[in-house]
């Protein structure tokens, strides 16, 4: 893909970039794919599906109340409520306002940590082993706190596109408009009126200015970092693209993402005369691309109960298939320890 190699022009020591397709194909990379970098907010999508794991797992419940008075686990995961950016105080009513909180995902990590193991283990037994993210590790704060690399996030940006781990309701929810019509900041960019967000998930709609692309879907959704980092997800397009570099955000970034993005895109829609012949796994650099993997020890025969979402009983998503299995809830990992 033509649009990888531009990423050259970038003003940044280090990059690396790499788009999968929705069947877990690695189009194409650029850069040291197992380089690990750290990844600020990209943080929040790995928390936050570690987060839906849980619920899923009936650790947590959505409506499990958390953070200030009214708040709830859906009010946290959708930055609506009402805690400050980077300190405690409550600066708005839960539902009243989408304020951005790295506070708040402290808070979820503190909810989940609450049924029986801390929050990064969590992450790790539940979402970095079973996708083979061998490289990313939970190393601080929940919201900004995640070390991974271009490889691995390859492999989650997969899960995003054709979940195994999470019954795909639970996914699709989390990927739509939570508490419509708040207005906010999206950092970097100014207010946004709505700054529609999901579960975790920021979301494309037709917010401007933005760092993905004019030729994103509103449908598009994932999460940038401060540390020069982001991944996003266009379902419609049908690929994910990965970026890391070691510069952090700044007006360079406002600058060179969009375009970036549109290339990407454009590149995506012109198929094999884009330079790249769609569902190669062969890299631009000499990189190799990596290779999605679940490994056996990790896969379980028996089936997991889900919560409704939606109204529709999602119980019935994980056959018995072992191959098709969940992991079992973790303190019910722990128990057999």
């Amino acid at each position: 893909m033509d649009s990888l190699r531009s990423v050259q022009q970038w003003p940044v020591g280090t990059v690396a970039v790499a788009v999968v397709d929705v069947s877990g194909a690695v189009l194409d990379c650029h850069g040291p794919q197992d380089r690990p970098f750290p990844l600020a907010s990209v943080t929040k999508l790995l928390s936050a599906y570690g987060v839906l794991l849980a619920v899923q797992e009936g650790a947590v419940d959505w409506d499990q109340p958390a953070g200030p008075d009214g708040a709830t686990v859906r009010h946290l995961l959708a930055h609506a409520s009402g805690l400050a950016f980077d300190t405690e105080r409550v600066s708005a009513a839960p539902g009243a306002k989408r304020i951005y909180s790295n506070t708040g995902f402290a808070v979820l990590a503190d909810v989940v940590a609450a049924s029986g193991i801390p929050f990064a283990d969590y992450l790790a037994e539940g979402v970095f082993q079973p996708l083979g993210m061998a490289a990313t590790a939970l190393a601080g704060c929940a919201a900004t706190g995640a070390v991974s690399t271009c490889a691995d996030l390859c492999r989650f940006a997969a899960e995003l596109q054709a979940p195994k781990l999470l019954a795909p309701q639970i996914l699709a929810e989390a990927t739509r408009v939570a508490y419509p019509g708040l207005d906010g900041v999206l950092p970097g960019y100014g207010m946004q009126r709505p700054n529609d967000w999901g579960l975790g998930f920021e979301l494309r709609d037709h917010k401007s200015p933005h760092w993905t692309g004019s030729r994103n879907s509103p449908e598009t959704f994932g999460h940038f970092g401060q540390s020069g980092t982001f991944l996003w997800v266009d379902p419609v397009a049908g690929a994910a693209c990965i970026a890391l570099t070691t510069r952090d955000f700044d007006q360079w970034a406002r600058d060179a993402w969009p375009p970036f993005t549109d290339a990407v895109l454009a590149d995506l829609a012109a198929g094999p005369g884009s330079g790249r012949t769609r569902g190669s796994l062969t890299p631009s650099s000499s990189s190799e691309a990596p290779k999605l993997r679940r490994p056996p020890d990790q896969l379980r025969s028996w089936t997991t109960s889900v919560p409704t979402v939606g109204g529709a009983a999602s119980d019935d998503l994980v056959p018995g298939d072992p191959s098709r299995a969940r992991p079992g809830r973790r303190e019910d990992r722990r128990a057999g320890d």
